[in-house]
């Protein structure tokens, strides 16, 4: 290859580096006053586990956080 190949093939990659950058889309929001664009939450006991009861997953919680006592699991 000559010299004048190597620069047209370094110009070009440089061009297409240049540019690669221009094609980016708009991120901005569009806010609508009183929508709520996200997706919908759910309660925490609605899921295959807990099958919507929510007293079996307060006491879940409850175990849980009592499991996570450093001086309650060395006593």
């Amino acid at each position: 290859m000559n010299a004048r190949c190597v620069i047209s093939m370094l110009a070009v990659a440089v061009l297409g580096g240049g540019l690669s950058g221009c094609g980016e889309p708009s991120q901005v929001v569009t806010y609508e006053q009183g929508k709520y664009q996200g997706k919908p939450d759910n309660q925490p006991w609605d899921n295959p586990v807990f099958k919507g009861d929510k007293t079996a997953w307060e006491l879940a919680m409850k175990n849980r956080s009592r499991a996570q006592n450093e001086y309650n699991r060395t006593q």
